[in-house]
Formats: C-alpha cells, sequence, structure tokens
C-alpha cells in the first residue's frame, strides 16, 4: 500500500494542470490589497467545490478548516495571501492581467494556487492524517497595517487555535524544483517615515533671510544615516533609506517646506524602537538647531520574521523527506518584509521558500518588477509540499 507522502505525491502530480490553470486565472484577475472581492469569492466557490467548510475574515480573508483522524490532536495551520500590487504587468503571456495597472508582481496568485492544491489533497485524504489544518487565504499582506494583524485581531488565532503556522513564498533567485528553510531572523521590521520640514522661504539670492529647508534635509539624510550605523550592533543589519525628497520648483527660491519620506529595516525588535527614538530626537535637534520646524511621523509596520529554531527543523526534515536533501537548501537572511511576522510573533512559525526561476527558459525577473513570473512546474512542488506539512508536522 502506498504510504502518505506517496499518495499526496501522486496526487500533486495528477492535479498540477488543473491549479495551474487556477494561476492563470488568479493571475489575470489581480486586486489591490483589502479589495480582493473577486478573488475571496474565487476561493470561497473551491472551497465549496472541495467540500471544505470556512468562514470570511476581515471582509474578504477566507478560513478554512480539514479535519482528519484525532482532529483534536494537533492543530496547524497554513497560510497563504492573496492581495496583488500597483504594477502594470510587461508579460506577453495569455494570462497576463486584464486589469491595467494591477498584477500579481509578488506572486501571491502562486501562494494562492498552491494553499488551494494543499486543502484538495488534504480533504481527499483526510481519513489518512490526524489532527486539523486551518487554511488562512490572508488579505492585504502588501499594505500597512497588514492583513495578518487584522486577521489576527478578529480571532483567527483561535477556535480552533493552531500550534504552530507554515507560509510559503515564491524565490525569484531559487532554481525551480528547490525549497529553502532558515531558522531563526529570517526578515526585516519595516517601518515607514515620514519628515515634513517648514521655514520661511525666500529667494535663492538671499539665503541669510529665509530659513533653507533643502541644506536642512540634505544634513539631515546624512544624520540619519549615521545614527543606525553609528549605534547598531554590527551583527544585527539595519537600514535605513530615504527614498523621497520633494520640495521646491525653480532654480531661484528656496522653498518654504520640503518632504521626506523613507523606510527603516530592522532585525532587532529592541533596537528597532530604540532607533525610533534616536531618529525623532536628532531630526528634531538639528531642524530646530538649524532655524527651521519639523513633522515627523513613524508608521510602525510589521514586525520581523522570526522562524522558530525547532519547527523549521521539522519542517526543512519533512521537505528533505518528500523532495531529497539535494533540493532542500539553506534561505538566506533578507532585510525584506512580510507580515507573516505578526503570526510568528504569537505563535511558532516557518516561513519558507519556493523556487521558481528557470534561467534556461529566461524566468528570472524579480517580484515587485513588470516581468515577474514563474515556471509553472513550482505549483506541482508548492501545492504536494504544504499538504506534506499539513498532513505530518507537529510541534511534539
Amino acid at each position: 500500500m502506498s504510504s502518505l507522502k506517496e499518495k499526496i505525491q501522486s496526487l500533486a502530480n495528477s492535479y498540477a494542470p488543473g491549479f495551474i490553470d487556477i494561476r492563470h486565472h488568479l493571475h489575470a484577475h489581480p486586486e489591490l490589497s483589502y479589495q480582493e472581492v473577486e478573488t475571496s469569492q474565487f476561493i470561497q466557490q473551491k472551497l465549496q467545490e472541495f467540500g471544505i467548510p470556512y468562514q470570511v475574515m476581515a471582509t474578504t480573508g477566507v478560513v478554512g478548516l480539514i479535519k482528519g483522524r484525532n482532529p483534536d490532536k494537533r492543530i496547524i495551520a497554513l497560510r497563504a495571501d492573496i492581495d496583488a500590487l500597483p504594477i502594470l504587468e510587461e508579460n506577453n503571456v495569455p494570462y497576463k492581467s486584464t486589469r491595467e495597472g494591477v498584477m500579481h508582481a509578488c506572486g501571491h496568485d502562486v501562494h494562492t494556487t498552491c494553499l488551494l492544491g494543499a486543502a484538495k489533497i488534504l480533504q481527499e485524504l483526510r481519513d489518512e492524517w490526524e489532527g486539523t489544518v486551518k487554511l488562512i487565504f490572508q488579505p492585504g499582506e502588501e499594505r500597512n497595517p497588514g492583513g495578518a494583524s487584522i486577521l489576527i485581531k478578529e480571532g483567527v488565532l483561535t477556535n480552533p487555535a493552531p500550534e504552530a503556522i507554515f507560509g510559503l513564498h515564491v524565490h525569484p533567485q531559487l532554481a525551480v524544483g528547490q525549497l529553502s528553510f532558515r531558522g531563526g531572523q529570517v526578515m526585516a521590521s519595516a517601518d515607514e517615515i515620514y519628515i515634513t520640514i517648514k521655514g520661511k522661504g525666500g529667494h535663492a539670492a538671499a539665503p541669510h533671510l529665509t530659513v533653507d529647508t533643502i541644506l536642512i534635509a540634505s544634513h539631515l539624510i546624512v544624520s540619519l544615516q549615521q545614527i543606525i550605523s553609528r549605534n547598531r550592533n554590527p551583527l544585527s543589519p539595519s537600514v535605513l533609506s530615504i527614498c523621497s525628497i520633494q520640495g521646491g520648483h525653480t532654480t531661484n527660491v528656496i522653498p518654504s517646506e520640503v518632504k521626506l519620506m523613507g523606510t527603516f529595516r530592522a532585525l532587532d525588535e529592541a533596537w528597532r524602537f530604540k532607533a525610533h527614538e534616536l531618529i525623532r530626537s536628532n531630526a528634531v535637534g538639528l531642524v530646530h538647531a538649524m532655524g527651521g520646524e519639523i513633522d515627523l511621523h513613524i508608521d510602525v509596520g510589521y514586525p520581523t520574521v522570526y522562524n522558530h529554531e525547532a519547527l523549521n527543523a521539522t519542517a526543512r526534515k519533512l521537505a528533505e523527506d518528500y523532495m531529497g536533501a539535494e533540493h532542500v537548501e539553506t534561505t538566506e537572511m533578507r532585510m525584506g518584509a512580510e507580515d507573516f511576522g505578526y503570526y510568528t510573533q504569537l505563535i511558532p512559525g516557518c516561513f519558507y521558500r519556493l523556487g521558481v526561476m528557470n534561467e534556461a527558459k529566461g524566468i528570472t525577473s524579480g517580484v515587485h518588477t513588470p516581468t515577474f513570473n514563474i515556471d509553472e512546474s513550482a505549483i506541482e512542488t508548492g501545492m504536494g509540499m504544504m499538504a506534506w506539512l499539513g498532513a505530518s508536522a507537529s510541534m511534539e
């Protein structure tokens, strides 16, 4: 008699073509964060077809429940994000986005497809594994405050309460057919910084009669970089980038207002909030010392993603068993952010990577670009591995 693993592999292989079609549908009909109405309805329709009960949360989120044998023995959550980005797609493919300026450029269509595929497999084999699997189709990953935080407030981690949660993300620098894992800190926090410098504007030929907001802004940008580089622990990376300067409109007028926008990323939560205070005190002191006024807002965003060491080790071992050790790699630490971090701050979590790159086919574009795409053979790997984790993983 075939083992559970072999049955999952066989079903993943058999169902993959149909789920590639599902990915095409999702890719062609992307929706922005918190606007995923049609995507949510599509997911609900599929869960109904599979015979999986579900509830709608956070307006467009969908949470399903699959009970195996002895459903109270263990409860595992599997998560996929469902929103798209405000990017104009440049791929020339039959399933190109039909919504101008909106694109699944971060692979959330792939994540959703893989979780739907895993759901179908787990439901079909529910008499052959123990426990309960909670399916979380989450809205709004790409935009603060993060759909994960909203679902958590609405009780997604209760009734029943999962003991652990898994999520996958496409990795366009990892070859198709590969998976990667990393224990401990794996992704950074992300906070947005908004600064407005104000002062009396005037003629550029008479700067002594003005408050030179442009000059103040230039000093402040350099100073903020020094705050981070000279105060952080060199063993814990963090990055501050000012990405927008808006002020002035001609060559001979010093503007009365300059706006700065940027992002701060950190891998240490304690340092993260200490840095916020340093940024505030330094910015206010410098701007006032140069005669200006300042409005500063730090929009606190996603926390770090921390992969529970023991859970990650379990997941990696299961991946090696499912794929073969030669197909499992170690994920690099990244300064990118993910609202999956909200889950990992509360329960053990494991966020792993699905290889989608195929250099021979020219599929190499990064996420958040207008030419991002995947080698779709990754769908079979992704749905099968999620099903295997759902059926097998445990905190014991």
